[in-house]
């Protein structure tokens, strides 16, 4: 991800998490440490024909990495993208030499749930109201040694960025 895609990233996050959407400053602030030799963070777009229909972020710290985001536009959603993404943030977690990677996940969302959970993430608790303002809960998933993950499906058409 670049900045001249946060516009677009914008939109789907937006459209996707309408109470508790990203801004713009939030991306700006996760962009600014993605580049350069001391990067702690690996951000994606996802294209089918020059349009974004995904996006994905991975923050690190020491030697455990945290999934910021993933998300999939609706008429995209069920193609083996998600996947994909998670696939290449859990080796951007590989590449920071990270041991553990941690996410939230809304506690309704059980789509995402069951995408996590067949990549080896375990739930081990939860985080009463986190999401605002909708006062929804998050479950907290872990996965030990991200090297070791099922890798994606490759989804025809669509290219993954950085």
């Amino acid at each position: 991800m670049r900045w001249w895609d946060i516009d677009a990233v914008l939109e789907l996050e937006k459209d996707l998490f309408p109470e508790d959407a990203w801004s713009r400053g939030m991306f700006w602030s996760e962009l600014a440490h993605a580049r350069g030799p001391g990067a702690t963070r690996r951000y994606l777009v996802a294209e089918d024909g020059g349009r974004l229909v995904g996006y994905a972020g991975l923050a690190s710290s020491g030697d455990l990495a945290d999934i910021q985001t993933i998300a999939v536009a609706r008429d995209h959603q069920g193609t083996g993208l998600g996947s994909r993404l998670l696939t290449e943030l859990l080796r951007a977690a590989t590449d920071f030499d990270c041991a553990e990677v941690m996410l939230e996940c809304r506690v309704d969302n059980v789509r995402a749930q069951k995408l996590y959970e067949r990549f080896g993430f375990e739930a081990i608790g939860f985080r009463r109201g986190y999401y605002q303002p909708g006062n929804v809960d998050a479950l907290v998933m872990r996965l030990t040694d991200p090297s070791t993950s099922v890798p994606g499906t490759p989804v025809q058409g669509t290219e993954i960025n950085g």
